[in-house]
This record gives C-alpha cells, structure tokens and sequence, in this order.
C-alpha cells in the first residue's frame, strides 16, 4: 500500500514540474485515481514543503498546477526534488538520529523513522553506499536511556503549550516527597540529560522555575490561557551553572584529584567556570563554580579515593559521614 502511494506521488511530482504542469484531470488520469486522491496527494505535498501552486485560473477544470521549476531535477525516468546532502550533511543527520535513544519504542521514534524514509525515498542511488558507510561508524547507545513509551501525547500536548505559551494543569509524582502533586505549570523548554527528558517549567504560584522529568508527568490538561516568557529566564545559562539537573545556591568546590584520574579530568571541559591547578606529582586541583550539592556528591564519592573534596568543609564532612555508614553495613554483612 506504501509503495502504490509513494508511486503516486512521485509520479505527481513529475506531471508538475512540465514546463506547462498538469490539470486535475490530467493528473486523475495519469495516476489512476480520482479528484480527491489528487488533491490530498498535492496537500501531502505542500505539507513537505513542495513549492505547488496554481495558475489562479477561474476555470477550475482547465486549471494547471506546477511545481517550481529550479526546485527539480530531471532524472532519466522522473522529476525529483534536488537533495544535494553533503558527506557532512549526511554525517550529523545520523548522528541526530544516534543521540535519539530515549525516543525508542515511542511514536516520535516512528516519526523520525518516516522522516529519514522520507529523504532516502529521493536519495540517488549512488548515495546509498555512503549512507550504509555512515551507518557503520556510530553505534546508538540506548544505555541507561528512560522509557517514554505511552508518554507521546504527553510530550506532545507539552510540546504545543512551550510553542503556544498555554498554561497547564499537571499531575506529576515527586520523588522527593513520594506524593503526587497537581499545579498550573508554564512549560518553557524541553532538554536531555543522561537518556532522560526533562522540561524546565516555570511556577505561577510560587513563581519560581523548576525541571520535571516527563516521565513522572501523569496527568496534563492544556488550557487556553497564555502566559508571558520570563524575561531574565536564560536556560543555556542556568544548564552552563548546574553540575546535572539540579538547580539550588551556588556553590565554590575544590577537590584534589589523583594521577590516574587527572588524565580524565584534564581532557574533559566539565563545568563553563572550572579552573585547573597542576601538581608535581601529576594530580591535579579542580576548582569549580556550580550548583547542585547533592549531584557533586554523587560524582565525588564515585571517584573512590581518586578525589577528595578540599573545599567546602561541609561537602567533605559530608561525604566521610557516608563513608561511615557504608564502612558500617559492609562489617554488618561480612561479620
């Protein structure tokens, strides 16, 4: 059924883009099928962005349509849209493609899908062999990546309101508090972070800006009510200043790394204001401003003795109170 449509299409595209175009009759009559099958084909493409257009004749039985002339290529058996992908073109679209792990299994992966069978549908044969080249160099990684099947018309709802600037209604479950909660949230963008989608929302109530992850987004009711951008709202600047996807005061650490984790450090950029301070024996000192304590913490602990936090006090005896416990439950275990 696919292929009968795709044929119809293309041959579309063909009859238009004669220097003198094509009727509607000419067009039922050439692809076999009736007025309105060709008129959903040439809506089908103006959606695709096909320069179609009519030459605003009354009559509308004798009315030609065309497709701009310099926007195809004439080829031995049809006319198709000129793609003229570079290496590097081609190169970061299957990136883009690799970094969307956290769609799969959703609707919007099948839409990405449809979106490349698209492309590749008016591709030159002889660009097939590189795209199979590309394919190989980059492998997907779905590690870790959450699961968003069963939450497209949630991002889809959301996706609309960040565009429209509505006003919602959410029912979304805290893991802070284990409870789930019910606000009016003005959604502003959606971004990635280790294989999860989160939304940074801003709160009228307390008019504040919070992250949600859009998995624990139960419920949403889109309303008709707009609201104004917060101006002096940067999230490229508030991503810059977070250790992850926490948000809280900020804070100045400086730790001491070892030798063998130096090497890590040094070839990484990790924070936008980080400085590093060389050692003799090859350790090194990371001095960095961000937020997110708990999230540092993290980070830090998973270092083992590779790192110790130097500054602030409160950080480190933190992190040895931790050490304390796990110390305590291992004797627990192997006594």
């Amino acid at each position: 059924m696919r292929e009968k449509q795709l044929v119809r299409l293309l041959k579309t595209v063909d009859l238009l883009a004669r220097p003198k175009g094509a009727t509607i009759n000419e067009l039922c009559e050439n692809i076999g099928t009736d007025r309105r099958s060709v008129y959903r084909i040439i809506e089908t493409l103006q959606s695709m962005h096909f320069p179609v257009y009519d030459d605003k004749s009354p009559d509308e039985r004798n009315k030609q349509w065309h497709l701009q002339p310099e926007y195809v290529k004439k080829m031995p058996n049809i006319s198709v849209p000129e793609l003229k992908l570079s290496f590097a073109e081609m190169l970061a679209l299957y990136l883009l493609k690799g970094e969307a792990t956290i769609y799969k299994g959703t609707r919007l992966e099948a839409e990405a899908q449809s979106a490349f069978n698209k492309i590749n549908a008016f591709l030159p044969p002889s660009v097939f062999k590189q795209l199979d080249k590309i394919k190989t160099l980059f492998i997907p990684q779905s590690k870790f990546a959450k699961d968003y099947s069963g939450k497209e018309e949630i991002i889809d709802m959301l996706a609309d309101a960040i565009l429209k600037q509505k006003i919602c209604m959410v029912s979304y479950f805290s893991f802070y508090d284990e409870k789930k909660k019910h606000y009016l949230i003005e959604p502003l963008h959606f971004f990635e972070s280790n294989g999860g989608m989160y939304i940074f929302v801003r709160v009228p109530k307390h008019d504040t800006i919070r992250t949600l992850a859009v998995e624990r987004i139960q419920k949403i009711d889109k309303s008709e009510e707009t609201f104004e951008y917060p101006e002096n709202f940067d999230p490229e600047k508030l991503l810059e200043s977070s250790f992850d996807i926490i948000y809280d005061d900020p804070v100045s650490i400086r730790l001491w790394i070892s030798p063998s984790q130096a090497k890590y450090i040094r070839e990484r950029n990790f924070f936008k204001n980080q400085t590093i301070v060389e050692n003799k024996d090859n350790s090194l000192i990371l001095e960095i401003e961000t937020s997110g304590w708990n999230d540092v913490k993290r980070w830090v602990m998973s270092l083992g003795a590779e790192a110790v936090v130097l500054e602030p006090a409160a950080l480190r005896q933190e992190i040895i109170n931790d050490l304390k416990k796990l110390i305590s439950r291992y004797n627990k275990i192997l006594h």
